[in-house]
């Protein structure tokens, strides 16, 4: 059964469409009216050899604030909906991302109970004319949406576009572990509780 979904999402602030593929081999097409946003999700997509596609046109003449958090709304929600039952699934993963001096850890657990830990530190706030805030906050809308916990911490790094785009190869990387089918299991699902 193919891991997929395609959700569309359109406010007063913007019309966003995601489609997503788990098992994908890292073939994207962005295009969200935000080019280093465009080029973190990319990275995002590439390094967790997700097939994704967005579509994103949002009020980018007020700020990117809206388009950026609306799209971790909609691509949280495309994940979720791709796992389906989470059965068979890995489940936790983690991982360390380096480039050039930036370090980066993100670790997560599909738990179903979406929130966000992040402890990064950027020595500046816009690259280019993308505010580095806006990193935490499509994070958040990812992973409250998805209903995952993902942790993000920065060990180092004096580049702040070497942070953030380590930031999103190591949450891409992490999911890709996460989501991972692991035939050991196959069927089951990996929880105690028997829900997730």
């Amino acid at each position: 059964m193919e891991r997929a979904a395609t959700i569309t999402r359109t406010t007063k602030e913007t019309d966003i469409e995601v489609s997503l593929s788990l098992d994908g081999t890292g073939v994207t097409d962005i295009a969200t009216g935000v080019p280093f946003f465009d080029h973190m999700l990319d990275a995002f997509g590439r390094h967790g050899l997700f097939d994704l596609t967005v579509r994103a046109q949002g009020d980018v003449d007020v700020d990117a604030h809206h388009t950026v958090e609306d799209v971790g709304i909609v691509l949280g929600q495309a994940l979720a909906q791709a796992l389906g039952d989470k059965r068979g699934i890995t489940r936790f993963g983690s991982q360390f991302v380096a480039m050039d001096e930036a370090l980066v850890l993100a670790a997560c657990d599909i738990s179903g109970r979406g929130q966000l830990h992040y402890d990064v530190s950027l020595p500046i706030e816009i690259i280019g004319t993308f505010d580095t805030t806006l990193a935490k906050e499509f994070l958040i809308a990812l992973a409250s949406n998805a209903g995952i916990t993902l942790h993000v911490v920065g060990f180092k790094g004096e580049n702040s576009h070497h942070i953030v785009e380590a930031v999103f190869k190591a949450v891409g990387r992490v999911l890709c572990e996460a989501v991972a089918v692991n035939t050991r299991i196959e069927g089951v699902l990996p929880s105690t509780k028997g829900a997730l």
